[in-house]
């Protein structure tokens, strides 16, 4: 009887989220108290559905933006981003280093906060053999230091009067896994989401050139590396909103139905943060991650403003 309760529970909170009634911190904060206090009866198929329905919101995002926009933020971003990048990666590994971490956990946790969180993580992992252990650890922090952030930026943004671009710019850069970046700048407005959303992505794509970087580092020859294909869908959904006269109506149903399913996904994010796994990290990663995560957040805010 409490397994089914549960599992209803769980569907009428999949159900809120999609229609719209929950924020996007309320959706990760519901997550994260579902699996404190009930677990997660669908674990197998809730890490491949947080997946797949943030490549199918990101895309979505796509039917509101235009070229021309996109192009120029990227551009704008493009120097913050190689030297937030260069300067994360190597202070983690100094960091790393003094910490005395193993090199592989402090590197994964270091690419984690330089690109975009658990995606970076996951393809970095093959590269340098790294443990499950080490991968679980790393992605544990990610996930805990994205959460922080996904409460805590709005409110900072605000109190420090930042407008839609540069509260857009700061969570793309500052903040680490894309579901995290989009769902902060969701709630803050709809040029914040596009400055984001767009920034983020163009970041993403720095995971081929640190793949190199690490088969260099770590000597792994035979590593393959993975390039992330959605983006080329988002990409290409941006060109049909930009060249075809799509009607507005079609398009302001896709772009609302991408938001609601981020929403979603912040829920599955939430469900994937486990209290007894923290537990079991240790200060020193932590330590490397809080103050990798502090770092890029205070260069990248006076970079923006200043």
């Amino acid at each position: 009887m409490k397994d089914t309760l549960v599992k209803v529970l769980f569907f009428v909170i999949i159900l809120v989220s999609l229609l719209g009634f929950f924020t996007s911190a309320m959706a990760l904060i519901a997550g994260v108290l579902f699996t404190l206090f009930f677990g997660n009866p669908y674990q197998e198929y809730t890490k491949k559905a947080f997946k797949l329905f943030l490549k199918i919101a990101i895309i979505g995002l796509g039917f509101g933006m235009f070229f021309k926009e996109t192009l120029k933020t990227s551009k704008e971003a493009f120097i913050i981003t190689v030297i937030s990048i260069f300067l994360t990666i190597t202070i983690g590994l100094l960091l790393t280093k003094a910490l005395r971490l193993e090199k592989k956990l402090g590197y994964l946790i270091s690419s984690g906060t330089a690109i975009c969180g658990g995606s970076a993580i996951a393809a970095i992992s093959p590269i340098i053999n790294a443990k499950g252990k080490n991968i679980s650890l790393a992605l544990g922090i990610v996930f805990l230091l994205n959460s922080i952030a996904l409460l805590l930026f709005p409110s900072v943004g605000e109190w420090l009067d930042l407008t839609q671009e540069q509260f857009g710019l700061w969570c793309a850069i500052a903040i680490h896994d894309t579901s995290s970046v989009v769902g902060a700048s969701l709630d803050y407005g709809e040029e914040a989401l596009k400055v984001a959303t767009t920034t983020k992505l163009a970041r993403t794509l720095w995971i081929i050139p640190l793949s190199l970087f690490s088969m260099f580092l770590f000597k792994g020859k035979n590593s393959k590396i993975k390039f992330p294909f959605f983006i080329l869908y988002f990409i290409i959904a941006i060109a049909i909103n930009s060249y075809f006269s799509l009607p507005k109506e079609l398009t302001n149903t896709l772009v609302l139905m991408a938001k609601r399913l981020m929403v979603l996904t912040l829920f599955l994010v939430g469900l994937e943060i486990s209290v007894k796994e923290l537990k079991t990290i240790g200060p020193k990663p932590i330590l490397l991650g809080l103050s990798l995560w502090i770092f890029v957040s205070i260069f990248s805010l006076l970079y923006i403003i200043y």
